[in-house]
């Protein structure tokens, strides 16, 4: 058996641990070995990927391998779980910068079209490759500088924005075109450049309450980066595992887009999710809105004597870093004959399955993790809601008001519920903007203050009754 069939052999098993890696990945129970299969695969593929005859000098390849090994193992070492939403962004936007680095190497190393060996499916996938790796390389930077708060959280827009980036658009496809029928070098960075200005502007005009919609968009793009790449080098494992990420990351922003209600291209192009805050306020007259509070002791007394509690985690969670001292809570109820559980919105958080990965980390039971369409049946027969650092997807609004930008959004619907008690910093509103009247209800308690520091004294108060 030849060296180039024992390479293809290897592909073929790593292909089969990234699909198996994949399925896993889509249960709570099973990822953790999901990405342990996936990264075995990886690893098989970078081994025969090396031992290929065309690779002449290792020198490189060793340094950079140790470079970002290491840069990779600290990173997911020291990372916390608040700012895994901005590394995901990060980490995406890396895998379409290589994408179309590889591209831009593959069009050096063979030319275009009419030049030399580069066919036609190559030619039109390293253009695709480079283009759209770059669109997602620079996109994927402005979500991570938006998650990480280095800029404005907010849209960001300016006069004919939609016009600007459809003309950028049609230059881009024109110097495509170009650079794929006759050698052109400055015509091919000119149209990388672009399409770097492309993916920034695209995403800056998105707010912070559509990240988990762009950052799964721009996954799926990535995906579809690789995929090119791999055919324009003609390795059959590149293209497949493009296209798992290309496929799964379409399929969950389509599934993000229903959590909203919102179809993409008003996601892309609807600039929403400013971000603003401010103190309750009531009509057009600006009369504040009555609040109730509640108490650590006083709320600690109505959870012991509940039968059953729903938690609806959200950023400001993870913001507090509060999974732990929720968890604890959750276990001393359980102790004392109270049935707990966890309601998940799929948009909650700053990425798809945020909030469940952060409950993971405590050890939350997956059993006790409740999707929308589970919870929102109960919350009529749930004594108690506790609305942890969430807003706007437990917002009535979006039920009930026609002329609020949130309606029609599927939303967890603890108004539902006997009481509802909601920890936040502020009256200040969530990442959409929008007021809401959940905190102005009478069955409504509000918590103020660092949800870590309430739930621990919250705790402490329950272990005293």
């Amino acid at each position: 058996m030849s060296r180039a069939d024992l390479i293809q052999i290897a592909y073929l098993v790593a292909a089969v641990c990234f699909i198996l890696g994949l399925k896993w990945l889509s249960s709570p129970r099973s990822a953790r070995r999901g990405n342990q299969v996936a990264a075995v695969g990886m690893a098989i593929a970078i081994v025969a990927t090396l031992i290929d005859s065309r690779v002449v000098d290792y020198a490189w390849i060793v340094i950079a391998a140790v470079v970002g090994g290491s840069i990779g193992a600290v990173i997911a070492r020291r990372v916390q779980m608040t700012a895994m939403p901005q590394l995901v962004a990060l980490l995406n936007g890396l895998g379409g910068g290589a994408a179309a680095l590889i591209a831009i190497s593959e069009y050096h190393a063979h030319g275009a079209l009419g030049e030399t060996s580069l066919g036609a499916v190559a030619a039109v996938s390293v253009m695709f490759s480079a283009v759209v790796g770059s669109v997602s390389f620079a996109g994927s930077l402005i979500a991570f500088g938006k998650l990480q708060e280095i800029l404005p959280g907010r849209p960001i827009t300016w006069p004919a924005q939609k016009v600007i980036n459809a003309i950028i658009g049609i230059v881009i496809l024109a110097l495509a075109v170009w650079a794929s029928v006759a050698v052109n070098d400055p015509v091919l960075w000119v149209a990388v450049g672009l399409a770097l200005v492309l993916g920034a502007a695209a995403v800056l005009p998105i707010g912070g309450a559509d990240m988990p919609v762009v950052i799964a968009f721009l996954n799926a793009c990535t995906g579809l980066a690789a995929a090119a790449t791999g055919f324009a080098l003609g390795n059959v494992l590149l293209i497949i595992a493009g296209v798992l990420v290309g496929a799964s990351g379409t399929m969950l922003t389509q599934l993000m887009s229903k959590a909203m209600n919102r179809s993409l291209t008003s996601v892309l192009f609807g600039a929403f999710g400013g971000g603003a805050t401010g103190a309750a306020s009531g009509g057009s007259g600006g009369e504040a809105l009555p609040v109730l509070e509640i108490s650590p002791a006083d709320l600690a007394a109505q959870l012991v004597y509940a039968r059953r509690v729903v938690i609806v985690p959200g950023y400001g969670l993870a913001v507090a870093q509060a999974q732990h001292p929720v968890r604890e809570l959750a276990d001393l109820l359980g102790e004392r004959g109270v049935d707990v559980t966890f309601a998940i919105h799929p948009v909650a958080g700053r990425m798809p399955g945020h909030m469940n990965v952060l409950l993971a980390e405590a050890d939350v039971p997956y059993d006790k993790l409740l999707e929308m369409e589970e919870a929102n049946p109960d919350f009529p027969q749930t004594d108690v809601v506790l609305v942890i650092g969430a807003n706007d997807v437990v917002n009535p609004a979006a039920r009930d008001d026609p002329d609020s930008p949130l309606f029609g959004m599927p939303i967890l619907e603890v108004d539902h519920a006997e009481h509802v008690v909601v920890f936040k910093r502020s009256m200040a509103s969530g990442f959409a903007g929008v007021e809401n009247m959940l905190f102005h209800d009478p069955k409504t308690r509000m918590l103020f203050g660092d949800a870590r520091k309430s739930l621990t004294q919250l705790v402490q108060d329950v272990q005293a009754v």
